[in-house]
């Protein structure tokens, strides 16, 4: 079967590889659309700190059931599936406690185990959603990564009651944006490339602000009446924002951290003190992929609004060029297999 691989930092191939063999508790999944992410890209250029090479990449998946292992109960050959990555031991203290994302054990599809970017991928059965008929495999592939919002709105507890500030107009920074805004918050978005922010407007962001032109300082005090925002989520990672997130941030305020990034921060602790800041790291998602199926199936978000380009899986060299090379163009990219 073909797969995509990093074989090393920088080395990208599309390689033969045999079909596993499915063990207990195993579903082999006929793949049929990925979705390419931020964390394939690091992993590309070895940025991500959890990646063993050669790694078959990918980690938003649909497909089709094509092989049942022993023991595997309520699934069928053919039934579409999306997979979720996130594999848990199901017994340390953060699965006992409802947050496998977090396990001490914790391995990711696509990260430290092959994923979906082949043409047939072996999971665990835990890990297979079935999808609804009514939904699209272009839409449907699109659960894992809405599930970062899910994840983000379940840590946060948003609300109607907050305005939020959402630094950045990409993946991460849109599904938080539609998530947000169908729980009523007021989002304001903060990008540097203007085509970015014309689909954040056009998602329902309150204000857009292109930080190369406009003060973001200046944009929060007047949105916020000089209170200050009271929900932060970083979707971009860049070096200074979350120094900047804990001035905008008003009193009892949050700010949520998404990403890995080197290094460390200076973060005045007497601002997280005096306004009793709430500092919060999410990470993957918390079994939230069958809600976010819901969301599809009722219309409370789009899914397919993010998806700006579409390749046959044979062409993720070219898709990869695109990302690199035309950031502003991107959004989300689907290979194809089937």
């Amino acid at each position: 079967m073909w797969a995509i691989r990093v074989e090393k930092p920088g080395d990208l191939a599309l390689v033969e590889v045999a079909e596993p063999a499915v063990g207990p508790e195993q579903l082999l999944v006929r793949i049929r659309r990925t979705g390419i992410c931020g964390s394939d890209m690091h992993i590309f250029h070895g940025r991500n700190p959890f990646a063993r090479y050669p790694r078959v990449i990918g980690h938003e998946a649909i497909g089709t059931v094509a092989v049942i292992g022993p023991d595997v109960e309520g699934f069928a050959t053919g039934d579409r599936v999306v997979i979720d990555p996130v594999v848990s031991c199901g017994v340390c203290h953060a699965c006992r406690i409802g947050r496998p994302n977090v396990c001490r054990n914790l391995q990711v599809i696509g990260v430290h185990r092959d994923g979906g970017m082949s043409e047939f991928c072996l999971i665990p059965a835990a890990n297979a959603v079935k999808v609804p008929e009514t939904l699209s495999e272009r839409a449907a592939v699109m659960a894992e990564p809405y599930s970062i919002a899910a994840n983000i709105m379940l840590r946060s507890e948003a609300d109607a009651n907050d305005t939020a500030l959402i630094y950045g107009a990409g993946m991460v920074g849109l599904s938080s944006l539609q998530a947000a805004a169908a729980r009523g918050v007021r989002c304001i978005v903060a990008d540097i490339e203007d085509r970015r922010l014309e689909r954040a407007r056009a998602l329902g962001a309150a204000r857009v602000v292109n930080s190369k032109r406009e003060s973001l300082e200046e944009v929060v005090q007047a949105e916020t009446a000089g209170y200050g925002v009271t929900l932060v989520i970083d979707g971009a990672g860049a070096p200074g924002i979350l120094e900047q997130a804990v001035q905008l941030t008003g009193p009892a305020g949050r700010i949520m951290v998404l990403n890995f990034q080197p290094g460390t921060s200076a973060i005045p602790q007497s601002e997280l003190v005096k306004k009793e800041l709430s500092l919060l790291g999410s990470r993957l998602n918390r079994r939230l992929i069958p809600a976010v199926l819901e969301w599809f199936e009722s219309r409370k978000v789009d899914p397919e609004k993010l998806v700006t380009q579409e390749f046959p899986f044979h062409q993720v060299q070219d898709a990869f060029r695109l990302i690199e090379e035309h950031p502003e163009a991107v959004c989300k990219v689907q290979l194809v297999f089937a």
